[in-house]
């Protein structure tokens, strides 16, 4: 299965014919979900209709902690089977998921000026989502940071699989310190705490940030094998007099005779 999905032009006319139905299907959830969210859904007896950030916050944060899960697994791949999609998907990826933890982190300061008093505290759950943050932008970083593309890639695949400790700490936070944060309401072994009627657009908007993911995630993917298409035909149509390790080098004009 692994190496029928590590072909590259598989995967182009895959996701060519897939990237229409996600956009279309993410569009439609996306929109039923802000509208149950801002409109049907009932306000909260205390936090009365702040607690509608909770809609895009939460999805937001799951998905944070999902995608650098997935550019962990992929950047695991890359190292272990020499996957050739799997650096792609890791790289793609990266850049989606730290746009999720920032509005991750937007959303829950605008949530806690009404509700604590202060748009940041230093508590273990904003502080170690924070970390997370940085953990995208350093890889992100680290990867393009190398004229070998090879070895930007290794590099910051080690440092996505170092940065997965990260992940339980934001994960139990809540249970481990004493912090701002209410404990885990969806997520439990006793199951959901929260009220149906808020429970459900919640999950509508959870599957809309998925769909969302899994559009751009594509659409990245397919423009970085695009990029990487480009180059490779760039670098055959130069001369080999005119390359040097592996990059472009202008070929010297001749002077006319005479």
């Amino acid at each position: 299965m692994i190496n029928w999905l590590a072909n590259p032009a598989r995967f182009m006319r895959l996701s060519a014919k897939a990237v229409p139905w996600c956009g279309w299907t993410t569009a439609v959830v996306l929109a039923v979900g802000l509208f149950w969210s801002l409109v049907l859904a009932p306000p909260d007896y205390q936090q009365g209709d702040t607690v509608r950030i909770m809609y895009v916050h939460v999805p937001a944060a799951w998905m944070a902690l999902s995608v650098y899960l997935f550019v962990a697994v992929a950047s695991a791949v890359a190292l272990v089977w020499q996957h050739p999609l799997a650096e792609v998907g890791a790289r793609a990826a990266a850049p989606i998921g730290a746009a999720f933890t920032f509005v991750c982190l937007a959303t829950g300061s605008l949530w806690g000026r009404p509700m604590w008093g202060a748009w940041w505290v230093w508590d273990a759950r904003l502080t170690s989502v924070l970390v997370l943050f940085f953990l995208y932008l350093g890889y992100i970083a680290l990867a393009n940071a190398f004229d070998d593309p090879a070895r930007g890639g290794r590099a910051g695949a080690v440092l996505a699989l170092v940065g997965v400790v990260n992940l339980p700490i934001i994960k139990f936070s809540v249970d481990w310190w004493n912090t701002l944060h209410q404990p885990a309401s969806v997520m439990r072994l006793g199951g959901p705490r929260i009220d149906p009627s808020m429970l459900a657009p919640l999950l509508v908007m959870a599957v809309g940030f998925l769909l969302l993911f899994v559009t751009l995630l594509l659409l990245g993917m397919r423009a970085a094998l695009n990029e990487r298409k480009a180059l490779a035909l760039r670098l055959n149509s130069v001369p080999a007099s005119g390359r040097v390790a592996g990059r472009e080098r202008p070929v010297p004009a001749q002077s006319p005779a005479g």
